[in-house]
């Protein structure tokens, strides 16, 4: 006992003796140091050099550097933090309920500019995987929509966003016959529109993807625009099932999409009762096993390895015949960056990759305290400038 009061006395003496404040002051300006060397980039530029021209001249931020938020530059922060501190825009959305071919429903949330201009261009937001208009970079990109006077619109998938689910049929990653009928619909109800410039986000940017890649030069939009989709589904899920990513984010996102499935369940038991395991759905850790189990049999796919390998749209770029841009950070796990398909985009017509260093999955957050519009709206807010003019 006397021999630890000794090691504690002897402490006190040192902690004395030494300043705790040289430590600090000098981990403080190696810390800094390393975050201008090796944190804070310009972003990656990755397609054919007469895009990259055309963007660089019309698109003043691709020319700086991204300097994420100090404090917080881990990916894993980067798209945790943003969800609790960047702020929700109070947008007053209009509702609008659409019947489809098959008897489902679609809702469409509009948000209108204040000079009600038909002919201008219009913004269609495609939300995350479990998302819809309520998230808050769905407001966002529809509040830089409304600050340029442009008209907005989100499209909430099948059964979100507080919409009926009227049929067994949700939404998956190359299922874009819904997304079709939302085009032909925004086109009937604005005819005179300057066209549409579609805005997918993470799971929103894949189905808008598939969907350019399927359709070629007919897709009914004037440009298209992702942020932080995955290219290769496999090397996703890889990253995803990884310990600290699987606890941190990818069980909780099977959580969620069993949830829905539960909501309604005798739905689903009515329509797949012979095809579905629910046993399995409900048991299902990761999200590659709920779309083993379940997306798959409402899809029509044998197995997910059969569905990721339809997903996966790194090898599709040559099939896009419309103008995308496309917004990833190199360190978000749900699209790691060696998967990110730079070299084929340096080869495509239509299609630019701006790469990040930091960012994380839909974090992209600068400033000490990034609770307003960050980069990923941004660089949308100067690309709605760019389609408009062109």
């Amino acid at each position: 006992m006397s021999a630890a009061f000794d090691s504690l006395s002897n402490l006190l003496d040192f902690s004395k003796k030494t300043s705790v404040l040289p430590l600090f002051t000098g981990c403080t300006a190696a810390y800094i140091v390393y975050y201008l060397l090796w944190l804070v980039k310009k972003p990656i530029i990755a397609c054919n050099p007469s895009k990259k021209h055309f963007l660089l001249e019309r698109m003043p931020i691709l020319k700086r550097k991204f300097w994420p938020t100090i404090w917080c530059t881990g990916y894993r922060l980067q798209t945790i933090v943003r969800m609790f501190i960047k702020e929700n825009p109070q947008v007053g959305f209009d509702r609008e309920t659409i019947n489809l071919k098959d008897t489902g429903e679609i809702a469409l949330d509009w948000l209108h500019p204040e000079e009600d201009d038909e002919k201008k261009l219009i913004v269609l937001i495609l939300p995350g995987l479990v998302g819809s208009s309520d998230e808050s970079y769905c407001r966002h990109y529809a509040q830089q929509a409304y600050n340029r006077n442009v008209r907005s619109v989100v499209f909430n998938y099948r059964g979100n966003g507080g919409s009926t689910l009227r049929t067994a049929r949700t939404y998956c990653a190359t299922y874009t016959d819904d997304l079709s009928q939302v085009i032909q619909h925004v086109q009937k109800r604005y005819p005179k529109n300057a066209g549409i410039l579609a805005a997918g986000v993470s799971l929103g940017g894949l189905i808008l993807t598939n969907y350019l890649a399927k359709v070629g030069k007919n897709s009914g939009i004037k440009a298209g625009f992702t942020v932080s989709a995955a290219w290769n589904v496999f090397e996703s899920c890889k990253a995803l099932e990884q310990p600290i990513n699987w606890f941190v984010f990818n069980r909780l996102l099977a959580e969620a999409l069993i949830s829905k499935v539960k909501e309604h369940a005798q739905l689903f038991k009515n329509e797949f009762k012979d095809s579905l395991d629910f046993k399995k759905v409900w048991n299902a850790k990761t999200i590659r096993e709920f779309d083993d189990s379940f997306t798959c049999r409402q899809f029509g796919y044998s197995s997910y390895v059969e569905y990721y390998e339809d997903a996966c749209t790194h090898k599709k770029l040559h099939h896009i015949q419309t103008p995308l841009l496309c917004l990833n950070a190199a360190d978000d796990p749900f699209s790691p960056a060696h998967a990110i398909p730079l070299e084929e985009a340096e080869k495509s017509e239509n299609v630019a990759i701006i790469v990040t260093a930091k960012g994380g999955h839909i974090g992209f957050m600068e400033g000490m305290w990034p609770s307003g519009a960050n980069y990923m709206d941004l660089v949308l807010a100067e690309y709605i400038d760019v389609t408009s003019s062109s």
